[in-house]
Order: structure tokens, then C-alpha cells, then sequence
């Protein structure tokens, strides 16, 4: 992965919740210099939470690199644009409303910065989904905000690492209503964002995408639960009429202790923990969460705030690093897939507009 010195994607960066591990896991990853190479990181904070979880954490060789604001960012340096001066108050490991409030800051700056072409790609940092809430975000996560701010209703969550990529039909709501939230369109229209999004974030071609069932053993003919018969595999005939390489319903339990996954390019599931545990039972450590259907790309670490660990030197790095590298993947395969899918004069103008 290289990026030439006058290409490196504008890499924008959430500080999330700074009571967790956010600020930790953002200095480690540029710590290693070497991923100045990549990409141009802007991150979104507090200078002196910034400055305190430095000297807690006693991470030397590494400073940020303070700027007004993106546009001022600098190539091989971690830019930082701060937010305040004020004393915000810090409670290391704990949930507060102020870090709540400041997350929530730091994606609407980020995501003002994306619209204004000022960044290509956004990796956040974790959130609580609890201490976010307030008239200015007012939803389960980081998905539903950029698919509100984007207005996209035709998007999925996908957990990607390497050739494991789940995205599932329903998001962040209750067991119980998962069934009543399934439909045959509904499935359809995530088979529709997936198949694309594998196409032209991954460049797959032919991409082939395994369903999972919803009950236990993919409802046994219907004698363990209908919405198999009912629902799921009306949904898949339809999408093969639509040319998608779609196979299933599988029972999940078989389907991933098997090993079969490892033959489809993506996995479909029906519900959050369906698709999510065996994925950070394979993947933990390494994961990314990456919204897809979006016309922006955000990535982040398919891991929480990590209150139990905050200030302790303990917080591994490794999955939001690699939500840098997917954000940056992404950011190429897009654009290669779309000057690929120009005509020959839309290519001709685009050259121009780039040369100046």
C-alpha cells in the first residue's frame, strides 16, 4: 500500500468519548511513523486532553501537529485541529455528558470538513451511544448520523478484515423487533448496497454473497419459525432475478464454525449479534466497521470506548489502524472504480478540472 507524496488521502479523525481510549489508540497508530507515508491524518480534539493522555500514557517520539484547520494540514504530520481551550474535564474511565458533548463536536467539524472537500475519508473514534444524545445527535451510533447527514436510507453496516466481510439487515435495535423489521425489500435493498459496494469499495467483480437465516437452523422447513419461507427466500429469487450473486438461507452456527464463509465475498446476517460475534470471534483486534451505501467513506475500530482500560497503556491499536488502511483502500478502489465507469469525455474534464 503507497501512496505518491502529492496523493496521500486526507485522512479526518474523531477524537470519540476522550474518557476511553480513543486519544491512545490515535497516538499509537502514528506513532509509527511509517503510516505518515500513507495518508495525511487531520484529527478532530482537545488539545490538552491531547496533551494529558501523552504525558499519562508516556508515548515519546510523537507529537501533533497543531493547526487552524484543515486546510492548513500538513503531509507527514499528524495535524490536530483543537477545539477548545477551555478546561473540559476530563473523568479518565468514566461516561460523562461533557465527552458526550465534545464527541459529538468533533464529527460535526469532521464532517463539515468532508462536505467542504477539505478531507477525503473519516475514521472515528468510539463513542457511548448513551452520553451523545441531545437535540445535536440524536441517534443509536455513528451509522444512522452519516446515512441522516448524507440522506441515504439505503445503507448497511459492514464489518470487514481482510476476506471476511458481514453486513447485517437490521442495526442497532432490540432483539424483539427484528423479526417485524424483516421484509423481503428490506433484504433485497442490503443485498443491492452490498453487491455495489463490494464492486467498486473492494473491487470484486462478481462479487458472491452468502444469507443467513433467522432462526435455529434456518428455520428447519418452517418448523422451527416461517420467516425463512416467507420472508428470506423470496428475497433471494428476487435478487437473483436482478443478476446478484446471492446464495443461502444458511444456518449461521454450521455456516461459521465450518469454515464455509471463507467461499463468499460477503456475508449477509439478519440481526446485530448474528453477524457481529462470530465476526469479532474470527476478526477481534482487527476488525472495521465501514458504512456502506454512503457517498462518503468512514471507517472505525470495531471495538468500544474501553472505559475498564482508559489511561492504562493497555489499548490495543491494531483494529483502528486498520480502519485507516480500509478508509484509504476504500478511497482508492472508489475512485479507480468510478474513472473506470466515466465515459470518454467525463474523463477528458475530469483530467482538466485536475490539472488546473
Amino acid at each position: 500500500m503507497s501512496e505518491s507524496s502529492d496523493q496521500l488521502v486526507r485522512v479526518g479523525i474523531t477524537q470519540g468519548d476522550f474518557n476511553g481510549i480513543g486519544y491512545e489508540v490515535i497516538m499509537k497508530t502514528f506513532a509509527d511513523h511509517g503510516m505518515l507515508e500513507l495518508c495525511t491524518p487531520v484529527v478532530y480534539g482537545i488539545h490538552k486532553v491531547a496533551s494529558h493522555y501523552r504525558k499519562m500514557l508516556g508515548i515519546q517520539d510523537f507529537n501533533f501537529y497543531g493547526i487552524p484547520d484543515a486546510s492548513k494540514a500538513v503531509k507527514h504530520h499528524c495535524n490536530f485541529v483543537n477545539l477548545s481551550d477551555l478546561d473540559v474535564g476530563m473523568d479518565t474511565g468514566m461516561s460523562t455528558p461533557a465527552a458526550g458533548s465534545w464527541a459529538v463536536k468533533s464529527i460535526q467539524r469532521a464532517m463539515q470538513d468532508l462536505e467542504a472537500g477539505l478531507i477525503d475519508v473519516i475514521v472515528t473514534a468510539p463513542i457511548n451511544k448513551q452520553n451523545v444524545q441531545g437535540p445535536e445527535f440524536n441517534f443509536p451510533g455513528h451509522t444512522e448520523y452519516f446515512a441522516s447527514k448524507t440522506g441515504k436510507s439505503d445503507y448497511l453496516m459492514m464489518l470487514v478484515h481482510e476476506n471476511l466481510r458481514v453486513g447485517t439487515v437490521t442495526g442497532h435495535i432490540p432483539i424483539h423487533d427484528v423479526s417485524s423489521k424483516l421484509s423481503a425489500d428490506l433484504i433485497v435493498s442490503r443485498l443491492r448496497v452490498m453487491t455495489q459496494s463490494l464492486l467498486q469499495d473492494f473491487g470484486i467483480r462478481g462479487p458472491k454473497i452468502a444469507v443467513l437465516g433467522l432462526n435455529p437452523h434456518a428455520g428447519d422447513g418452517g418448523v422451527i419459525g416461517k420467516e425463512e419461507e416467507q420472508i428470506i427466500i423470496p428475497a433471494l429469487k428476487k435478487a437473483q432475478q436482478e443478476n446478484m450473486y446471492v446464495f443461502g438461507p444458511f444456518a449461521a452456527d454450521g455456516f461459521f464454525g465450518s469454515g464455509a464463509w471463507k467461499a463468499y465475498d460477503g456475508v449477509l446476517a439478519m440481526y446485530h449479534d448474528q453477524g457481529l460475534i462470530p465476526f469479532k470471534s474470527i476478526a477481534f483486534h482487527h476488525g472495521v466497521n465501514f458504512t456502506a451505501g454512503l457517498p462518503i467513506i468512514r471507517t472505525s475500530p470495531d471495538h468500544g470506548t474501553g472505559y475498564d482500560i482508559a489511561g492504562k497503556n493497555a489499548a490495543d491499536p491494531s483494529s483502528f489502524r486498520e480502519a485507516v488502511y480500509t478508509a484509504i483502500d476504500v478511497h482508492r478502489n472508489r475512485k479507480q472504480y468510478l474513472e473506470a465507469s466515466e465515459n470518454p469525455l467525463q474523463q477528458q474534464t475530469r483530467r482538466e478540472r485536475e490539472r488546473g
